[in-house]
């Protein structure tokens, strides 16, 4: 019986340190998200992150406000905008395509735009657009959703970049999924950081 409440407690207050680390890193993520640096006017791309195209080609929700807030950071201080994704299973094109070609339909010249059409994640989307920047600049700003524009920051940093960003909104009704996902996203990316397991 003895052991049983032992166990017991334990099992209890593991629950509880999960809880306070799930929540203290949910707080700093808030916190990070709705406290970026402005926007330098030394930024010479904007690069932007990619998300879902549908089956018949046309954005997600997502990324239809990640291109929203492209479009808007182009329209402040023109600059050539870097579209990152490459083509999902379920996509009819290559998300960068897809978003360079949104852009173009909406007035931005075709010579300001590149389509970065093969990375398959954020780390990709960041190392592979740097081909499409001028010799020895990595000065950018990154367009990606609120909720993971810390962590798109860091690993931008982390290729080398010297970074700022602009986050687009995050629909209400996916805020707690998203937030809850971006923070284990953290967890995984600091244990990377740390040697502990293997991270994209």
């Amino acid at each position: 019986m003895q052991g049983r409440r032992r166990l017991f407690m334990l099992l209890t207050g593991l629950i509880v340190l999960c809880v306070l680390v799930l929540g203290a890193g949910l707080g700093l993520l808030v916190w990070a998200e709705t406290h970026p640096a402005p926007v330098g006017e030394d930024s010479q791309a904007i690069v932007v992150l990619g998300a879902q195209v549908y089956a018949d080609g046309s954005l997600s929700p997502q990324l239809e406000l990640r291109m929203e807030a492209a479009l808007s950071e182009y329209r402040r201080m023109p600059r050539r905008i870097i579209c990152c994704g490459g083509q999902g299973e379920k996509e009819p094109a290559p998300e960068g395509d897809v978003m360079k070609a949104w852009l173009i339909q909406r007035g931005v010249p075709e010579t300001d735009v590149f389509s970065e059409n093969t990375s398959e994640n954020t780390t990709q989307n960041l190392r592979y657009a740097a081909q499409f920047l001028p010799d020895g600049e990595k000065r950018i700003t990154v367009i990606t959703s609120d909720y993971h524009l810390p962590r798109a920051l860091q690993m931008a940093r982390d290729e080398g970049y010297r970074a700022d960003g602009v986050g687009s909104p995050c629909k209400p009704e996916y805020w707690v999924k998203n937030h809850l996902r971006e923070t284990f996203a953290w967890g995984k990316y600091l244990l990377s950081r740390l040697g502990i397991m293997d991270y994209q």
